[in-house]
C-alpha cells in the first residue's frame, strides 16, 4: 500500500471523507508553493493534488489556465515541480501527493524516467487528464514499477464500457468529474451526480472522489454524501491568485480550506 491507499483506509475506518485541494505548482509564486502545501495539510487536507503547468491545459477553465500561464512564465517545468515535492517531503512524510497534468510533458521526459524521478521525489500518484484508458497500459506499467498510482478520470459522458474498464483498473482513487466541461465552470447539480457516483463506487476497485464545481463547504458536504471525498481546485487557485506574498498565500489557503474541512466533518 502506498500513502494514498493508507490514507483512504484510515479515513474509511474513521468514517471520514477525503478533502483534496489542488493548486498549480509555481502559483501564486515559486516561494509560496511548499508553505501553502503545509498550510493546506494543517487546515485539513488529506491528499494534495499539485498541478503541473502546461501550455495547452484543455480540460481547465480560465482560472487554472491563467495560473498555469503564470507558472510557466516563472520557468516552472517538471524538474521544478519535483523539487517542490522533494522539499515538501522533508517535513511531511505522510500526506499523499498526486501530480495532475497532461501526457505531453511525461512523454517528452520519457515515461520511465518521469516515473522514476517522481517516485524518488516523493510523489504517490499521477493523473494525466488526456491519457485515454485504452492507451494507458504501458504508462501504468512504468508507473506501477515505481510504486506510483495512475489515477483515472470519469465523467457524465463516459460510456458504460469505458466506466467498467476504469472501475476495474482504478488505482489510488477514481476522480469523477461532476459535469461535462472544464474546471471552474457551472454550479454542480448534486442530484444528478449522486446516482452515477453511487453506481461507480459499487464497482470501483478504488475510492471515488468528485471534483469540478466544488467551491464551498455546502457543496463539498453534499457531494461527499455520495462519494469518498471531494476535490477543490479552481476556487482555491482563484483565492491564492490575489496573494501579495507567501505569508498572505498561506493565510488565504488556510482560511479557504478550514470551512470545507469543518463542513465535511460536521
Amino acid at each position: 500500500m502506498n500513502r494514498i491507499d493508507t490514507r483512504f483506509a484510515t479515513l474509511k475506518a474513521a468514517g471520514r471523507k477525503a478533502l483534496i485541494p489542488f493548486i498549480t505548482a509555481g502559483d501564486p509564486s515559486l516561494e509560496a508553493v511548499v508553505p501553502v502545501l503545509h498550510a493546506l495539510v494543517a487546515a485539513g487536507a488529506d491528499v494534495i493534488e499539485l498541478g503541473v503547468p502546461f501550455s495547452d491545459p484543455m480540460a481547465d477553465g480560465p482560472i487554472i489556465q491563467r495560473s498555469s500561464e503564470r507558472a510557466l512564465a516563472r520557468g516552472v517545468g517538471a524538474a521544478q515541480v519535483l523539487e517542490m515535492v522533494r522539499e515538501f517531503r522533508r517535513t511531511d512524510a505522510l500526506t499523499p501527493v498526486v501530480l495532475m497534468g497532461y501526457l505531453n510533458p511525461v512523454v517528452i521526459r520519457g515515461v520511465d524516467r518521469y516515473a522514476r524521478e517522481a517516485a524518488d521525489a516523493g510523489v504517490d500518484g499521477v493523473l494525466l487528464v488526456d491519457l485515454p484508458p485504452e492507451e494507458a497500459d504501458s504508462v501504468r506499467v512504468a508507473f506501477n514499477a515505481q510504486g506510483l498510482a495512475l489515477i483515472a478520470l470519469a465523467a457524465p459522458t463516459t460510456s458504460q464500457p469505458r466506466l467498467d474498464r476504469l472501475a476495474s483498473q482504478a488505482q489510488g482513487y477514481l476522480y469523477y468529474v461532476s459535469f461535462a466541461g472544464v474546471t471552474g465552470g457551472k454550479a454542480v447539480d448534486v442530484g444528478s451526480v449522486m446516482d452515477r457516483v453511487a453506481a461507480l463506487r459499487a464497482q470501483s476497485a478504488a475510492p471515488v472522489v468528485v471534483g469540478f464545481g466544488v467551491r464551498d463547504g455546502a457543496t463539498a458536504k453534499a457531494l461527499a454524501a455520495c462519494a469518498d471525498g471531494v476535490v477543490v481546485g479552481s476556487a482555491l487557485v482563484e483565492v491564492l491568485a490575489g496573494a501579495v506574498d507567501t505569508a498572505d498565500a498561506v493565510a488565504r489557503a488556510a482560511a479557504f480550506l478550514q470551512p470545507l474541512r469543518a463542513a465535511l466533518d460536521g
